[in-house]
């Protein structure tokens, strides 16, 4: 279906890939995994024609349909959630709109001259929205739309009036509905609730073309896809399994490597010692040119790349007081809609917390509560004493400047950190080079988080920690060193809370 043969590619210095090749066959479902910037974005690309290899050939069939689901969403106005949905759902959507059109041309009474040619073009357009199944369409659409999470009055409003988050749910509905022979799909999970996941979850293991994507959910990988292309270091690997095969296998490979490596390093080892010690001897000359001869013949392995992990060190904070937040009799609401009544939480020191609930049901709120970015309607929220608090929001520009760049950004957090402890944090989390000079509004969605949650825990002694979404842009291998270096820090409490959510 799909091929990639022998395709290399490169940005001025940067090498991409070298003579990689991979192929995606009718109803295959692959997961697409690699480093940041090892160029998984560019093999979306290629596909879909935005970009063209520098050599090799990348072979896409003129008749195959691809939907490409992408992370910077357009812009949408002057249309009904359910419109905007259905007008982005490929051919049958162009057909369902210009049906429409149609209509309204024949009830126009200025057009009666044209009523003839307007039937015509209307019976053919009929006839091929029938045969694809577009009578069905809008009920598709919205039960897509439901399984992505939109109540049925938001289906019907305006879908400028929504978030960027919601904005890429209706940015997914489009492509799911116009069902592509291919679902290139980058980080789908983004921005969805659990309800959500396991909605699309269903709907893509279920879906009959073929489908290739990145995931930073490991889980949701593994009950999707049932193989893994492996981008990194200018190559593409492929994998017969779920990631946690993959994790498997490579390892596995990897050790395997370097035992062979480390043979073959012992082998030259004693055989450079041999040629060494008779080397000006007459009686083994002969021996020592065959030996030399043997070893210029053996094709020397080289030692496995090993990825670098970020290792979280949170560092031990000055105690504060026995209780960290207390909030008594807390009301919110936005418009008619009650989110908060007589809301009462205690959080104490050492305790973990996890707050779940449906999109819309106030997580994100309650945290803006606590960190005083937002306040109550009504009650109080009292911190304890001695407090020092981090907050990592969802939209990490909530608590970036995107006209700095991001060494102006640390520099700005931390004004008491010498340049080299600034470029050191920039670099364990992949900013290296002129990458700390780039202004945080050009950052990718993956990226910019990574800005904001230094500055939220890997400096600054935090007592307290509230985060939303923090593993959104995380890819799997950091979220287990994120397991690892919380495991430790205490254990989640049971309490309960009272009130009204």
């Amino acid at each position: 279906m799909i091929s990639f043969s022998k395709v290399s590619k490169q940005y001025g210095r940067q090498i991409l890939f070298v003579d990689a090749s991979f192929q995606l066959n009718p109803g295959e479902k692959a997961g697409l995994v690699g480093p940041n910037g090892a160029g998984k974005t560019t093999v979306f690309r290629m596909i879909t024609g935005e970009e063209h290899p520098d050599d090799g050939d990348v072979s896409v069939p003129k008749k195959l349909s691809i939907g490409y689901f992408r992370q910077d969403v357009e812009e949408m106005s002057g249309r009904s959630v359910l419109e905007e949905a259905i007008a982005g759902s490929g051919r049958l959507g162009d057909l369902h709109h210009e049906l429409m059109d149609l209509e309204h041309a024949l009830s126009d009474p200025e057009r009666a001259d044209e009523m003839e040619k307007v039937l015509e073009r209307y019976g053919e357009v009929q006839h091929e929205y029938q045969q694809r199944g577009g009578y069905e369409l809008e009920a598709k659409a919205k039960e897509i739309l439901q399984g992505l999470g939109f109540p049925d009055e938001v289906i019907d409003g305006d879908v400028g009036a929504l978030s960027g988050g919601w904005k890429m749910r209706v940015a997914m509905a489009r492509i799911l509905l116009g069902k592509p022979d291919v679902l290139l799909m980058d980080e789908p999970t983004n921005h969805l609730d659990i309800e959500s996941i396991l909605w699309l979850e269903r709907f893509l293991h279920d879906y009959p073309g073929a489908l290739l994507m990145t995931s930073h959910d490991r889980d949701f990988m593994n009950r999707v896809v049932d193989r893994i292309v492996e981008v990194d270091g200018g190559e593409i690997f492929t994998w017969t399994g779920d990631y946690d095969f993959y994790e498997r296998e490579r390892g596995l490979r990897e050790a395997q490597r370097e035992a062979s490596y480390a043979r073959q390093q012992a082998m030259f080892a004693k055989e450079q010692r041999f040629i060494e010690r008779f080397s000006t001897h007459a009686a083994k000359a002969a021996q020592v040119q065959s030996r030399v001869k043997k070893l210029e013949k053996i094709e020397q392995l080289e030692l496995p790349r090993r990825r670098k992990v970020v290792r979280f060190d949170f560092r031990q904070p000055p105690r504060s007081g026995d209780d960290v937040v207390a909030l008594t009799g807390v009301g919110k609401r936005y418009g008619s809609r009650t989110v908060y009544d007589g809301f009462d939480f205690l959080v104490r020191r050492g305790e973990r917390w996890c707050v779940m609930g449906r999109n819309g049901a106030g997580k994100s709120t309650l945290l803006k509560m606590v960190s005083g970015a937002l306040a109550p309607d009504s009650g109080t929220v009292k911190l304890g004493a001695s407090l020092k608090l981090g907050y990592f929001a969802q939209q990490s520009l909530d608590l970036l400047d995107p006209s700095l760049t991001v060494i102006e950004q640390l520099q700005k957090d931390f004004a008491m950190e010498g340049l080299g402890v600034l470029r050191t944090l920039a670099g364990a989390f992949q900013f290296s080079g002129d990458d700390i000079d780039k202004p945080v509004r050009v950052l990718s969605g993956a990226r910019s988080p990574g800005s904001s949650w230094r500055g939220c825990s890997s400096t600054r002694r935090t007592s307290s920690s509230w985060t939303s979404r923090r593993t959104t842009s995380t890819s799997p291998r950091r979220r287990c060193s994120w397991r690892r270096s919380t495991a430790s820090r205490g254990r989640c409490s049971s309490s309960r809370t009272t009130g009204r959510s």
